[in-house]
């Protein structure tokens, strides 16, 4: 049978909210009269979100896949090895925690049955707290400049992929990777929709404020060298000034005699260019720890298990060598 639809959904201790989301979300997609499968990654979850879902699987064999980790490699990480184990023809990532609604898939099924091979959504009266919406909208503003990649809300799982977009982000090998913004880089119709929003049915937020600013720094390394290329500018122009000054203290110097009084002042310059130069340092460190994590090669994720009714396709890339080193 040809699936239609493929929903992927990484987890990570979700326990409290799990039943509520399986109560909404498989009668939301039966409600679409399409083949479907909905493909879980446990991503080394501590409490019992792996038992759960374990259940889940045999209550609902004929559409439910569960991918294993046997550690927490993060929610990109998770979302990749479901887009390696996938089948369907469509695929649509969602959250665990129901803040968004299952009942939307249909909306961003629809939207593709127009012709757009990707669908990103925008959170309709958006339940988070004010200082995350005000950081997330400076994120994205940035992030745009930098980049030039358009997300009005890069936070928002809810998404739609095709089958194309999906295999060639499967063929990048990257180890750092933001897989809204490659979609979007391969996408020929791209388009966005409004989606409805809910508080979180269960648990807390996995993102604290210093993992969203790791987030972008991974997205704006990875789509764009204009950090660098600024860094340079920056420290032509800042040469060119710092040399102007020294002549204008020798030629003062000449004409007034020696003088202690901008002795602070010249303190003051100095630390500023060194905090430059230790930005720029720094800077370099996230372009070179890219390069180096790139050049290992190391396993992306490693599968501990994966539940299915049936004996699928082997196992490609990260995932075969995940099932073989468990």
């Amino acid at each position: 049978m040809n699936i239609e639809l493929s929903v992927v959904i990484p987890v990570y201790n979700e326990e409290p909210g799990l039943a509520a989301l399986f109560a909404r979300l498989y009668p939301a997609l039966d409600a679409l009269r399409i083949p479907y499968e909905v493909v879980f990654v446990n991503d080394g979850s501590r409490d019992g979100s792996a038992a759960m879902l374990r259940e889940q699987f045999q209550r609902r064999p004929d559409v439910t896949r569960v991918i294993l980790f046997n550690g927490n490699f993060g929610q990109h990480m998770a979302i990749m090895a479901g887009f390696e184990q996938v089948r369907g023809r469509r695929i649509v990532t969602l959250d665990a925690d129901l803040q968004n609604p299952p009942e939307e898939i249909g909306r961003l099924i629809a939207k593709m049955d127009e012709g757009y091979d990707y669908v990103g959504s925008i959170r309709r009266m958006r339940r988070d707290s004010a200082f995350r919406r005000i950081a997330g909208r400076a994120m994205n503003l940035v992030r745009e400049r930098i980049t030039r990649i358009r997300m009005t809300d890069q936070g928002c799982m809810l998404r739609a992929y095709s089958r194309e977009i999906v295999d060639a982000i499967n063929s990048c090998r990257e180890i750092s990777t933001y897989i809204p913004a490659l979609a979007y880089t391969f996408a020929q119709r791209p388009v966005e929709i409004e989606v409805e929003h809910e508080e979180r049915a269960a648990g807390e937020s996995k993102y604290s404020l210093y993992q969203l600013i790791r987030l972008n720094f991974d997205l704006v390394t990875a789509f764009s060298l204009v950090p660098l290329q600024m860094f340079s500018l920056a420290g032509m122009l800042i040469s060119l000034v710092s040399i102007l000054f020294v002549i204008y203290l020798a030629v003062r110097r000449l004409l007034l005699g020696p003088e202690a009084e901008g002795l602070f002042t010249l303190f003051g310059i100095v630390f500023f260019l060194l905090g430059i130069a230790l930005f720029g340092i720094g800077l370099l460190g996230e372009y070179l720890g890219r390069i180096a994590q790139q050049v290992r090669q190391r396993p992306r994720y490693l599968i501990q298990a994966v539940l299915e009714a049936e004996a699928g396709p082997e196992p490609k890339g990260e995932a075969a060598r995940g099932v073989a080193g468990s």
